[in-house]
Order: structure tokens, then sequence, then C-alpha cells
């Protein structure tokens, strides 16, 4: 019995690494997943205290003095005051001030404790004093906030969700494209009138029905052990993971439009689904991170998705507030499914 398993395991390396392509993908997979975790943590460390700055343009005021040229304080530009105090609001931001008004005004939550160590900072107040803005018209003017905290759970779930349905996606048709072209089911297909892009597209609507299905299986499962928040309108919610879900399983085409081998596809899916989870801000927030990682967040769909989702869950959006990620990820579903058609071969 030995021999034979001995046997079979030899036989299954010895073809594993004739794949030369597969083998290169999953060497340097763990390299790259390093570099983009130093890549995305190369900004601000995230125990600092987070103070956001209210302003015209998105940027800090240039002459930073004061209060401003703090070290360990992260000062985060901020363009939109009603979601800067929902920030303060839910303890996402310790402090929040408007340098543009004279005196200053800034927001503070009475039940962060991050907020009243940045508020006595603000106002050089030594421990054991009394807090009295408003004494004079050069201090700074106070609002307060009261609102409760947003749990690590209550955050991080609309991002397993979309976790969970972004590698049920790019698998569910990956692998199962590529098993066909491998056992020759491609090759009978190409001798029906059957196009490249009507069998992608009943590939696309059969695993979203599937994906759909288990996503609501999930969120049910969580919701019963987690009991976490749901403010918003379910069909919106429906309606974002529907269009993330079309667009991400078009993604998934575009990988299994050519290749032959399921090792070559797990690589390259791996190259894909790893960035795209990094940069989405699923685990953790990405207004620490680096610039470029910011930036590069934007392009990503899984960030349009999870940005959505945690709208509509903890912040209640509609349908209406929603309908721009809405839009953009069916425009890109469209477009990746046209070019996973174009670049599909049956054999």
């Amino acid at each position: 019995m030995w021999r034979r398993i001995l046997a079979v395991l030899i036989a299954r390396n010895r073809e594993f690494y004739r794949d030369r392509a597969g083998l290169g993908w999953n060497i340097f997979m763990p390299i790259l997943m390093v570099l983009g975790f130093a890549f995305i943590f190369s900004g601000d460390p995230q125990d600092q205290f987070k103070v956001g700055v209210l302003s015209t343009d998105g940027s800090l005021p240039r002459a930073a003095g004061g209060f401003l040229a703090l070290e360990y304080i992260t000062f985060v530009p901020l363009t939109d005051p009603g979601a800067a105090m929902t920030k303060v609001d839910r303890h996402q931001l310790d402090l929040l001030i408007d340098p543009r008004t004279d005196p200053l005004t800034y927001w503070v939550n009475l039940k962060s404790p991050r907020g009243y160590l940045a508020e006595r900072l603000l106002l050089g107040t030594p421990p054991g004093a009394a807090v009295t803005p408003g004494a004079d018209v050069t201090t700074p003017q106070r609002r307060t906030l009261t609102g409760a905290p947003v749990s690590y759970a209550d955050w991080v779930m609309p991002g397993i969700l979309a976790m969970n349905l972004m590698f049920s996606s790019l698998w569910g048709v990956g692998w199962v494209i590529v098993r066909y072209r491998k056992n020759g089911v491609l090759r009978r297909l190409k001798a029906t009138p059957l196009s490249p892009f009507e069998f992608l597209s009943a590939q696309v609507l059969s695993r979203l029905l599937v994906v759909m299905s288990a996503t609501a299986v999930v969120y049910l499962g969580a919701d019963l052990v987690l009991g976490f928040p749901m403010r918003g309108s379910y069909p919106a919610l429906v309606l974002v993971f529907a269009a993330g879900a079309l667009c991400l399983i078009s993604l998934g085409l575009i990988v299994a439009a050519r290749l032959r081998t399921e090792e070559l596809a797990d690589g390259i899916l791996n190259l894909i689904s790893w960035p795209l989870l990094l940069l989405s801000g699923v685990w953790f927030s990405m207004e620490g991170a680096s610039p470029g990682a910011r930036l590069l967040s934007q392009l990503s769909p899984l960030t349009q998705l999870v940005d959505a989702a945690r709208r509509i869950m903890i912040d209640g959006a509609g349908v209406v507030e929603v309908l721009p990620e809405v839009l953009l990820l069916a425009a890109l579903a469209l477009g990746f499914l046209s070019l996973a058609a174009w670049l599909f071969r049956w054999d």
C-alpha cells in the first residue's frame, strides 16, 4: 500500500514540477504578498491619534503650526463635514477640527477616551486642569457628540461577505472552465452553434445564483451569531452584491479564457485575489495606508463593493446613494465579459 501511495505521490510531483508556469506562481506568490503588505503599511502607524481636518481641497493647511505640528498624530484631511462628524460620532476619528474658522471649531465625542486625550492636547491643558472652552474669543469652540462606537465585528462584516463572494466568484468559474477545456468538454461544445459570449453568459448567470445563495446563507448565519446592525435597505444590499458578483465572475472568466491547467489558473487567481483583498479595506481601514496604496485601492472593484456594503449596513444608505457603485460594477462586468469572450478558446 505504501509503495502505491509513494508512486502516486512521485508521479503527481513530477507533473506539478513540469508545469513551470504553475510552479512559478506558487513560488513567487508568497513573495508578492509580503511585498504587498510592506507597501500598504508603509504609511502612518495605526495606533496613533487620528484627527480629522476639514478643508475645501482635501489637503492640510500649508502653514501647519501649533496643534497641527504635533508628532504621533495622524491628521486626515476631509472635505465633507457631515461624513467627518459621523466618523467622530462612531469613534473612527478621535477629534475633528476646522482650521478655517476663527476661532477654531472642533468636535469631540464625550464617550471616547482617545477623544478626551486628543482634546487635552488641542487645548494645551495639564491633566489636572478643567476643560473650559469658550472662555474668550481665542479659545477653540467646542462641539460635542455622544454616539456609541461601531464595533470591529460590525465594521468588518460587510468586508467578510464581500470576500466570500469574491472567492466564490473567481474560483467557481475559473476552475470549472479550465477543467472543461482539459477534459475535452469545450471541444465538443465547439461543434454546436453556441458562441463564446453565449456560453460565458450562461456560466455567469449560473454562478450568480450559486454565489448569491451562498452569500445569503453566510449573512443569515453571521447575523444569528453576531447580531450585527443592518440600518439600510435590503434591496440596495442585494443589488450591490449582485453587481459585485457579476463583475468578479466576469473577471474570473478572463483568467479561464485560455488556460489549460488548474495549477496555473490557481496561481493567477491568487495573484489577482490577494491584491484585491489587501487593497479593498476588508480587514482594516485604508486611511492609515500609504498614499500609493490608497490610490490603487480606488481602482479595485472589491473596494467599490465593500464601501457600498458598509454604507448600506452601517450608515443606512439606500439604492440611490449606492447607485454610482452599482453602475460602475455593472459596467466593469460587461467590459470583463466582452474581453473574456474575445479571448476565449474552445481548445
